[in-house]
């Protein structure tokens, strides 16, 4: 018989892991030495380097909709605590460290958590959507990812998808965060807000960055391996001159392997390639 890590014993021991989790996470912060971006500003910054919309309420296949209800509350929640942050140069912005515990006491409602995998909820459920939203801005900036967690699997069908498959990232309360640091040598900033049901962001800067980002998914397909199947593709980033318009560079960012996790009917039967 296996033996069980002691956070699986029981959800107590689990609770007693997490604390563990977060007080190392303060003290390797402590001393880190890193600064971390608090400064916010609502005046936005000059220059607009990005925007992006994601839609807030998706119909998630076998997803209880309050679920998803839940996570706008949240997400209203979060932009009122990062919208205007500033990250100064050198800074390193964290989601977690600007955005404090997604408790219930913090006012954040149940919505829908992923975890090993397994879909359930909890308190601030839905906020890797927010770190979604960012990750992508940051993509198509020079900025410098210093902790990234992808998701590793495919949990849900594609329904009005706008960015690459797999572009996305995990966060959890605290030890499971993500981050940038700013090395362009200006100021820059984040705004996030509510509108027509959907949630916006910008890119801000005080001046233009000398380059142009874009993100393209190549060879996306299906592909069966024993009883399952697994979402295949790579996804890449281009690196535009922002005067000669000329592509400087092409950066493999992302080798997809994902399992599907979903029912594999919902496969379009067009995307299944059989073995070469």
């Amino acid at each position: 018989m296996e033996r069980k890590l002691f956070c699986e014993i029981s959800p107590f021991t689990y609770q007693i892991s997490l604390k563990k989790e977060i007080l190392l996470r303060k003290a390797r912060d402590l001393l880190s030495g890193e600064r971390i971006a608090k400064d916010r500003v609502f005046e936005p910054l000059p220059y607009l380097a990005k925007s992006h919309t994601s839609l807030l309420l998706r119909r998630l296949h076998g997803v209880d909709m309050a679920l998803q209800e839940n996570k706008v509350t949240n997400i209203r929640l979060a932009c009122g605590r990062i919208n205007g942050i500033v990250i100064h140069p050198g800074e390193v912005f964290s989601f977690w460290r600007t955005l404090g515990p997604a408790t219930a006491k913090n006012g954040y409602k149940e919505g829908l958590v992923i975890s090993s995998g397994t879909l359930t909820s909890g308190p601030g459920g839905g906020l890797c959507q927010m770190a979604n939203l960012i990750h992508w801005l940051v993509l198509n900036s020079p900025w410098k990812v210093t902790e990234l967690h992808h998701h590793s699997d495919a949990l849900f069908p594609d329904e009005r998808r706008r960015v690459p498959f797999g572009t996305g990232t995990s966060v959890l309360y605290n030890n499971i965060d993500y981050r940038f640091q700013n090395l362009t040598g200006q100021d820059v900033q984040i705004l996030v807000w509510v509108e027509n049901g959907e949630l916006c962001g910008e890119l801000r800067s005080e001046r233009p960055f000398s380059y142009r980002y874009k993100l393209v998914e190549e060879n996306h397909h299906f592909k069966k391996e024993g009883d399952d199947f697994y979402r295949i593709s790579k996804v890449y980033r281009l690196v535009i001159d922002r005067l000669s318009h000329y592509t400087v560079r092409k950066e493999l960012i992302l080798d997809n392997h994902s399992k599907v996790l979903y029912d594999q009917s919902l496969i379009p039967p067009e995307q299944i390639r059989e073995d070469e």
